[in-house]
């Protein structure tokens, strides 16, 4: 039987993420928003100086997420549509377990939609874990108190916490050999509109998906291999206006067995600037340049040790 639940305080240590009615989907790392607001109407009547007030339709604070390689399948087919255009709405929960993973409250959820996903910085020199911070809109929450049952971590767990910010590799078809030395990746973030729409006696508004905006990608290679980006950049508008093909491309993500975790690729892209980095006589640093591109479409594509739950 589930532990009593407890109305001690205690140190929110875990949390969890259920969808759907399904448990384990996943244990991460923080979360932020979330809350309930609602504006405050003022009213007054003619020449009245007094003033009343009441309270008007309630606000659903977007939720974040700071997630890592533990999260299931169902989780990542979430973020897959995500990334197709589909806006797939979930009704699940939030769980925050104490140290002993006993859980202590819950926050309920319903009509959840992806709204944006940032990937982090990536650095061959940083060793420390990464995550992916995920936006989720909500059209309703309650709040409600824990069942006292402990969590328990979705399998895989122990093999899918070993994304680090140096284990990464990124393509562009064309360009392979001027991209194997990329030193980093700037972070980016791709985002979904999310509209309001006030109809009948409802109190607060259905939201509806928009247009999704995929983002500019920033990365750093050596000078020595950066000609390859400039030849290409003043072949396209930037100087000569001629038409090469368009680029297409992925960023590898691996773990520290070389084996890769997931990918993201995109399509349509160019390069909009090779900028050289400052120039001091006095630096021991390896000059790097900056090439900046702009894309049109991304896929989130595989999610390596999940196959077995990942849909086709």
């Amino acid at each position: 039987m589930p532990a009593a639940p407890s109305n001690r305080a205690y140190a929110a240590a875990h949390f969890a993420l259920e969808l759907d009615g399904e448990d384990g989907i996943g244990l991460f790392r923080s979360i932020e928003g979330g809350s309930i607001r609602a504006d405050v109407m003022t009213y007054q009547n003619g020449a009245n100086y007094d003033r009343w007030r009441q309270l008007g339709k309630p606000k659903f604070e977007d939720m974040k997420l700071q997630v890592g390689m533990a999260m299931s399948g169902a989780f990542i087919n979430w973020i897959r549509d995500f990334f197709l255009g589909n806006a797939v709405r979930k009704t699940g929960a939030i769980v925050a377990a104490d140290f002993y993973y006993n859980e202590r409250a819950r926050r309920h959820f319903d009509g959840a939609m992806i709204k944006e996903l940032t990937f982090p910085k990536l650095d061959g020199s940083d060793k420390n874990a990464a995550y992916m911070t995920v936006g989720i809109s909500v059209e309703d929450m309650k709040f409600l108190p824990g069942t006292g049952k402990k969590l328990s971590p979705p399998e895989g767990f122990d093999s899918q916490k070993l994304w680090t910010a140096c284990n990464f590799s990124f393509e562009l078809k064309g360009l392979e050999t001027a991209c194997r030395r990329i030193t980093k990746i700037d972070s980016f973030t791709i985002k979904q509109n999310v509209l309001e729409y006030h109809m009948g006696g409802a109190r607060a508004p259905v939201k509806v998906p928009s247009q999704i905006d995929f983002p500019n990608l920033t990365f750093y290679v050596p000078e020595a291999d950066a000609a390859p980006f400039q030849d290409h950049a003043e072949k396209r508008s930037v100087v000569k206006g001629q038409a090469p093909a368009r680029l297409t491309g992925a960023l590898h993500v691996h773990d520290n067995s070389g084996k890769e975790l997931f990918a993201v690729t995109f399509a349509g892209a160019d390069i909009i600037g090779v900028t050289p980095d400052k120039s001091e006589s006095s630096s021991e640093e390896i000059k790097l340049v900056k090439v900046e591109i702009y894309t049109e479409k991304m896929a989130f594509v595989k999610y390596a040790g999940r196959d077995d739950s990942i849909q086709a």
